[in-house]
């Protein structure tokens, strides 16, 4: 199912010419131009000449490297990802703290500025992405693809642009919960007698993706986008009823039982825990529907800035966001490649279905980046920090 906020018009002549001109491989007479492109400070490639994609390539390939950070193997698919971009183009990618947050990338790119270990890329919450724009962190810099992503899903200079999303929800291990719940006052009403052992998978405070769990807690309990207060209250109302455990939830969680129900995005449940516990179920609460996109930027002080801006069109080319989807993951430029038959029909019916009358809420950067002031300010005094 496409996400509401993807339904806009595309431009599909130029973009469909542009889907194929990322599969391409280099030409051999580019290698030499190649070594004269401060690719630093290119923002787009060219159809031909020394800022092609053949270009672009050579130049990767002598580069040799990509510096990656926070993307677990298991997430959206990146163990692929990962693995069929080294394959293609014979680039080693370094894959430092697999298990990071979106606050900890954002700290990488002035920690370690300057090393040859550096970040050249992030995959970050939007408001993270927006801040370490703020910061001066970025480099601005339009996928060949640019025309898919909606307008409203990308920084019009190319600062950051939106990659994949899913939706909110519930996991439980239906063989140790009696009664799985399907929305948040199900949870809310039960004590630690029913059993319940409720995780989020990570900490609001530093995770874009425990934030969007906190503001979906609201909205399910008389708060909104822009009153995420009722999202911390809710789950201080969990930890007062001892049914909360301040851990990183994940699998390993799961598996030793710490936790029974998790609170995380639909596709990364479905790859990250479904497959290591059979009787893992994943639903998408019946009240509260919140959708929401990672977000892709290229470092601006990358050590591999051609590799950085290889490893974009790869994501953004009909071969990466099939990966992504092949993940369960909801990849930016799906509703136009449903439009034009690139999408695989397989994976795409094993995305997670939304319940019925539910409509889906998509937050703004605005009221992401306002919900985490909020929660940073208040969860440790009134939820605690775990």
């Amino acid at each position: 199912m496409a996400f509401q906020r993807m339904k806009v018009a595309l431009v599909a002549a130029a973009t469909m010419s542009s889907l194929t001109a990322v599969t391409l491989t280099a030409a051999s007479n580019s290698a030499g131009a190649a070594t004269t492109v401060n690719w630093a400070k290119v923002q787009h490639l060219a159809a031909s000449g020394p800022t092609s994609m053949a270009a672009l390539v050579a130049a990767a390939k002598k580069e040799g490297k990509l510096n990656v950070i926070a993307l677990p193997n298991n997430w959206a698919n990146y163990g692929a990802l990962i693995s069929s971009f080294q394959k293609k183009y014979k680039i080693k990618i370094n894959s430092e703290n697999p298990d990071g947050s979106s606050a900890q990338e954002i700290q990488a790119l002035t920690a370690d500025k300057g090393r040859s270990t550096a970040p050249d890329v992030i995959d970050v919450g939007t408001s993270y992405a927006l801040t370490a724009k703020a910061s001066h962190l970025l480099a601005p810099y339009r996928v060949a693809t640019w025309n898919a992503i909606p307008a409203s899903l990308k920084d019009p200079k190319g600062y950051w642009f939106d990659d994949y999303g899913g939706y909110v929800a519930i996991g439980c291990d239906t063989a140790a919960v009696p009664t799985c719940p399907t929305s948040f006052k199900a949870m809310l009403s039960e004590t630690k007698a029913a059993g319940y052992k409720i995780g989020l998978n990570n900490s609001p405070t530093t995770s874009n993706s425990a934030l969007a769990g906190v503001q979906a807690a609201a909205l399910a309990n008389g708060g909104s986008l822009g009153n995420v207060n009722a999202g911390v209250n809710f789950f201080a109302q969990l930890n007062k009823n001892g049914t909360f455990v301040p851990v990183i939830a994940n699998a390993t969680t799961v598996q030793s039982g710490a936790t029974n129900i998790v609170i995380w995005w639909d596709y990364l449940q479905a790859a990250g825990i479904s497959p290591a516990l059979k009787t893992w179920k994943v639903t998408v609460p019946s009240d509260a529907a919140l959708g929401e996109y990672y977000t892709q930027a290229i470092s601006a002080s990358a050590p591999d800035p051609a590799a950085a801006r290889l490893w974009e069109e790869y994501l953004y080319s009909v071969k990466g966001q099939n990966l992504w989807l092949q993940g369960l993951a909801r990849p930016v430029e799906l509703a136009f490649m449903q439009t034009h038959h690139l999408a695989n029909k397989a994976w795409l019916a094993k995305l997670p279905a939304l319940p019925k009358g539910v409509k889906p809420v998509f937050p703004t950067t605005a009221q992401i980046a306002a919900a985490a002031t909020v929660v940073t300010n208040t969860w440790n005094t009134q939820v605690g920090a775990g």
